[in-house]
């Protein structure tokens, strides 16, 4: 049963009926032993009663009792009198108690002897009358049990859900927790069996958590360790670019190999430095179209070469960090260059509003897929991987480490085709976020 509240309710409705079940019917049993009881022993008064008496002449009583009946016998075997009940002759029954057909009914019989003169009596009462008493008494003790079982059923229900809800608690921690917070679970008033579990839960976050740092620490101490050899390699192969005499294509393709593999590396630097969680954040008011200008020219030989036309529209300011924005336009740019065919227009556009600045990259390349849309943010995924249509190599680290910054930002990154060719792609920064930064902003009040 998936529903653990469910079962517990069934299965303590089940045990309480059941244990009402078998007291009603311990206590059936001896109440009917004792109204048998009881019965027999007014058979044996009535019975003593007609010993008592005077003999009757011989006429028959006018009497029409449903439960009981009797015969008394004289010492000839003389039927004396009897009830409307009982049979004309005198039955042929043993003494004390038994039972017999008389009439259409089974009845309970006792048979007393004496009195003065000598006589027998036979007194009767009939059987379904007592099974009817039976079935009152035990309809007197299951309704009420019947009755207050949907009561019981809603009273189980709600403290089973009081007993559960320290689970309901700990079910909307864990649903709330981010992907990268290991931090311990605390839930208020926890009782004694669920801190086992919390302590389960805690202890493997907790090795989740060293394990991800682990990651995060070989990710960066291998790309900061793989930057010197790079770059002695670069010098080597420069120097020998010059040593020989003609040109080497292989030479050539070592030489474009090894810049990839640097450019690799540096990405994976920049992606680990820029992880929300260790970048060391110096916010300040940031004028984007001046950083945008600025980055632009750094990479304007990247565009001129492939005799590309840039502009710049639009103004706003945030509060943010320098050198992460700068890192996340250049990479926005570059990827615009790289993807984008000869000849091809990219616009930076700039607006305030009053939802918070934005800041889009729109180029007029072939766009993306609608379909790998969603999966251009994965780290080292590419669109046709290394047989991307543009040519250009890359790493597929540009887009995760500008959400990385848009993350560190507060901002909102958004992919999208345009309807007349080409991507764009913004950076919504929050106007509250805003505000927040400016109060965290060095020197603000």
């Amino acid at each position: 049963m998936r529903s653990l509240r469910r079962f517990l309710l069934i299965s303590l409705l089940a045990v309480l009926m059941l244990s009402n079940f078998v007291a009603a019917l311990h206590g059936y049993r001896a109440s009917m032993a004792k109204a048998e009881q009881l019965l027999d022993d007014k058979l044996f008064d009535m019975a003593g009663h007609f010993l008592a008496m005077p003999l009757p002449d011989g006429a028959s009583p006018p009497v029409d009792e449903q439960l009981q009946a009797f015969q008394i016998i004289d010492d000839q075997g003389q039927l004396r009198w009897r009830s409307v009940q009982m049979p004309a002759t005198a039955l042929q029954l043993p003494d004390g108690f038994s039972e017999d057909n008389v009439g259409g009914y089974r009845w309970r019989m006792l048979q007393r002897r004496g009195g003065e003169p000598q006589r027998t009596v036979i007194v009767a009462e009939r059987l379904d009358l007592r099974y009817q008493l039976a079935e009152n008494v035990i309809m007197e003790s299951v309704v009420p049990v019947l009755l207050v079982v949907p009561i019981v059923g809603l009273l189980v229900w709600l403290i089973v859900g009081r007993g559960l809800s320290s689970l309901t608690r700990l079910a909307t921690l864990l649903r709330g927790k981010r992907s990268d917070d290991f931090s311990p679970v605390r839930v208020a008033r926890a009782p004694e069996e669920l801190q086992p579990v919390l302590d389960s839960i805690n202890q493997l976050l907790q090795r989740l958590d060293a394990a991800f740092e682990r990651e995060r620490r070989f990710s960066a101490d291998a790309a900061h360790e793989l930057r010197t050899p790079i770059s002695a390699i670069q010098i080597h192969l420069h120097n020998l670019r010059a040593e020989l005499s003609a040109p080497s294509e292989s030479l050539e393709c070592l030489s474009m190999d090894v810049a990839r593999l640097a450019h690799l590396v540096e990405q994976l630097l920049l992606l680990h430095r820029s992880d929300p969680e260790h970048y060391p954040r110096q916010w300040e008011t940031i004028d984007l179209a001046a950083l945008a200008r600025e980055v632009s020219s750094a990479c304007f030989t990247d565009i001129d070469a492939r005799q590309q036309q840039l502009s710049l529209q639009g103004e706003a300011s945030i509060q943010g960090d320098r050198f992460a924005l700068g890192i996340l336009v250049e990479n926005l740019l570059r990827n615009a260059n790289k993807y984008s065919p000869p000849g091809a227009h990219i616009d930076v556009l700039i607006r305030d509003t009053d939802d918070g600045a934005c800041l889009c990259v729109e180029d007029s390349g072939p766009g993306i897929p609608e379909a790998q849309l969603a999966r251009v943010r994965e780290r080292f995924y590419r669109v046709g991987g290394d047989r991307h249509q543009s040519g250009q190599s890359g790493c597929g680290l540009g887009l995760s480490i500008v959400e990385h910054i848009a993350q560190l930002h507060g901002a909102a990154l958004r992919l999208e085709n345009r309807a007349e060719g080409g991507l764009r792609v913004c950076v919504q920064f929050a106007a509250e976020t805003n505000g927040r930064r400016e109060a965290d902003a060095p020197g603000s009040h």
